[in-house]
């Protein structure tokens, strides 16, 4: 990190680290604790904390990077980067409401939780976007990977490998991240009423056309009210120069016909719309659990239809149909039931809130074929030989 205030708080983890490491004492890694209640409840003595590692350390506009330390807010960051016409790529969601954290989100949060919004079907995960790291592993060590160009490809891509994993190999203390030039207008195609089945077949129509769509979501009528509308909705949103948004958006809804007529949301009420999306707005006041589930989008409209049936369910649909967000009770059964109709789909699933029993008692995230749960072990293993970072937070026992 640059600057002695960044160098002294990254100093001060080092040398935390390095005394639980001697004295095997476990560890909870976190920021500001706004997402403490995802997966399993951490078991440890003590607790490191990123907050004193603030402040952007780089920002190259021209070169589409921006460096910052792991405890900065990631309001700080978009609004540096906003300043200067520039986005975050991922355009990371905020699930503070979620869980009922007054606290602001941090990028090293965001970063170690790999949490991305609905601009991934088209760029990607937050994973994709960062350039470079310093860490510190769980013997102490200062590890840095990746660099600060576009053009630097060269070592072993920890970064990506840090990215979500929720602080159990390495506590990062910087992050370097590419950028994009902000649109100057956004769109968003509206199809009502239609069916989650007639839904995901319009998104993935609109995904499939020349128009560039980089936000698709389908929303049931009751997940819909809450962003305003009065009957279901599937939205592609489209982002560029105001005379292409214009174009492109108009060319869809003539091109996408058969799925009824279409309204378009304007600039405001599109980055209103994607907000909600993004933070989940829909199951905002929700109580009890909530998960997520990744299946192929045209088995989306089926698991949500199991999941219905098995429990009081609400649900939306991100990336095409791709991503469901489920409400429901916090129980044993319901989470039997999410993770039989995410397999029998060929998906995967995340019990993304619940009690401290709930996630306490059953795994939080699928376990892993036996192969690749010795491959996860070995690298843990290779970054925290004493398990002492955040032990037990992905899986029971490591």
């Amino acid at each position: 990190m640059s600057g002695a205030a960044g160098l002294a708080a990254e100093a001060g983890v080092i040398a935390a680290v390095q005394a639980a490491y001697e004295s095997g004492t476990p560890v909870e890694v976190c920021g500001n604790a706004s997402k403490r209640g995802m997966l399993r409840p951490v078991q440890a003595a003590a607790r490191i904390d990123t907050r004193a590692l603030t402040g952007i350390t780089l920002y190259s506009p021209q070169e589409l990077v921006i460096g910052a330390g792991a405890g900065t807010p990631m309001a700080e960051i978009a609004a540096a980067v906003a300043g200067k016409g520039q986005q975050i790529t991922s355009e990371p969601p905020d699930f503070s409401a979620l869980f009922g954290s007054t606290a602001p989100q941090t990028l090293g949060g965001v970063v170690a939780t790999n949490l991305s919004g609905p601009r991934r079907v088209a760029w990607g995960a937050t994973r994709d976007h960062v350039m470079g790291v310093r860490a510190v592993n769980g013997r102490g060590e200062l590890v840095r990977s990746g660099g600060r160009v576009l053009k630097n490809v060269t070592g072993l891509d920890i970064c990506k490998l840090l990215s979500g994993s929720h602080g159990t190999l390495a506590i990062l203390t910087e992050i370097v991240l590419k950028v994009l030039p902000r649109p100057e207008r956004r769109g968003t195609v509206v199809f009502a009423g239609l069916n989650p089945v007639q839904g995901v077949a319009a998104l993935s129509a609109a995904l499939g056309s020349p128009y560039a769509v980089c936000g698709a979501a389908y929303l049931p009528a009751e997940a819909a009210a809450a962003l305003g509308f009065r009957t279901s909705v599937a939205l592609a949103r489209i982002e560029d120069f105001a005379v292409s948004v214009d174009y492109r958006t108009g060319r869809l809804r003539e091109e996408l016909a058969q799925f009824g007529p279409a309204e378009v949301l304007d600039d405001a009420a599109s980055i209103a719309a994607w907000a909600a999306v993004r933070d989940a707005v829909p199951l905002h006041g929700q109580t009890g659990a909530i998960w997520r589930i990744s299946v192929r989008p045209s088995a989306g409209p089926g698991v949500a239809a199991a999941l219905a049936a098995a429990f009081d369910a609400r649900w939306f649909m991100d990336w095409g149909g791709g991503l469901l967000w489920i409400a429901g009770p916090a129980t044993e059964a319901a989470h039997a039931a999410v993770m039989a109709a995410a397999g029998k789909a060929g998906g995967t699933w995340l019990l993304f809130r619940a009690p401290d029993s709930l996630r306490a008692a059953v795994p939080v995230i699928p376990e892993e074929p036996a192969a690749l749960a010795r491959i996860t072990a070995s690298v843990k293993a290779a970054f925290d030989p004493k398990g002492i970072l955040n032990p037990g937070r992905m899986y029971a026992g490591i």
